[in-house]
């Protein structure tokens, strides 16, 4: 007797971690109102350009690479292949300063991106092994330790602003 889980159940439950990752708290790991495009949503281009160190990137940084590590996920569906060759330091070499433009295309092009992960996801009936599982999986995880990231950060800014008064 096998117990296997049926793959659309297994879509389900990435697309239950998804949504709750990026668009709203259902419950499974995060506090109310802290999913990762309600928290972008309270984040100005000023807070988005401000680095909490030396050494790290700012948050608008952070949110291109997400959606950058999205993209290659989507590419690594398409090509049946983890993609080599990409370049994972161009976006913490190049952006760091935004104004309010750039910042809403930052996020808008991360929710483009988002979507299209979903529209990945909804094409689970055609998943043929652990490929994409892996490329879901990694695009979870992923976020969501950007998504501590950006929230530590935020907190860590916040408190500079409020300290500056």
């Amino acid at each position: 007797m096998s117990n296997q889980i049926a793959i659309t159940e297994v879509a389900e439950g990435f697309r239950f971690a998804l949504t709750e990752t990026f668009e709203a708290v259902r419950g499974m790991y995060l506090d109310k109102g802290t999913s990762l495009f309600e928290t972008l949503a309270g984040i100005s281009a000023e807070q988005a350009s401000m680095p909490v160190s030396d050494s790290c990137a700012t948050i608008a940084a952070q949110v291109a690479h997400v959606g950058f590590y999205l993209d290659v996920m989507h590419e690594s569906l398409v090509t049946r292949t983890y993609v080599q060759g990409s370049d994972w330091e161009h976006i913490w070499k190049t952006i760091s300063t935004v104004d309010e433009v750039q910042w809403q295309a930052i996020v808008s092009d991360l929710r483009k991106s988002y979507d299209q992960t979903v529209a990945d996801l909804n094409q689970h009936a055609a998943w043929t092994d652990e490929h994409e599982l892996s490329c879901m999986l990694g695009s979870l995880v992923h976020t969501a330790y950007h998504l501590g990231e950006i929230r530590q950060a935020l907190c860590f800014i916040r408190y500079q602003q409020a300290q500056q008064g």
